[in-house]
């Protein structure tokens, strides 16, 4: 599966828009890791625990925008973003988004126009 974030892929032709794809996970933060995150929080620093937790959501996101894609006939995702909301006080969304598409080499972009113009004649 190609995964970018610009509209188009180098060297591809997008022959068919599936449209929206999606996938999202939930975390809440756990007591263990709110615990040592303060104590970081108190001395500065990048907080590690809470850094993984959200690297772990995104890719989790992203498996299931994924998943999506591929059940509704997708071979590659375009204008992919991330997005979050808080949903309640310890829990937050992250969703991964994007335009799922099926997209073919340029040349055989290009063989399969030529076969349809010949065929129309």
């Amino acid at each position: 599966m190609i995964i970018t974030t610009s509209d188009q892929v180098e060297g591809k032709v997008i022959t068919k828009t599936i449209g929206l794809v999606k996938g999202s996970t939930i975390r809440a933060r756990h007591l263990g890791r709110d615990i040592i995150a303060g104590l970081r929080g108190v001395v500065g620093g990048e907080i590690t625990e809470y850094t993984k937790m959200m690297a772990e959501a995104r890719e989790q996101a992203i498996q299931r925008m994924v998943e999506d894609a591929e059940k509704q006939g997708a071979n590659a995702v375009v204008g992919m973003r991330f997005t979050t909301s808080m949903i309640m006080s310890n829990a937050a969304e992250v969703l991964a988004y994007g335009t799922g598409v099926l997209v073919d080499s340029k040349a055989q972009a290009l063989i399969l126009l030529l076969v349809s113009i010949a065929a129309a004649r």
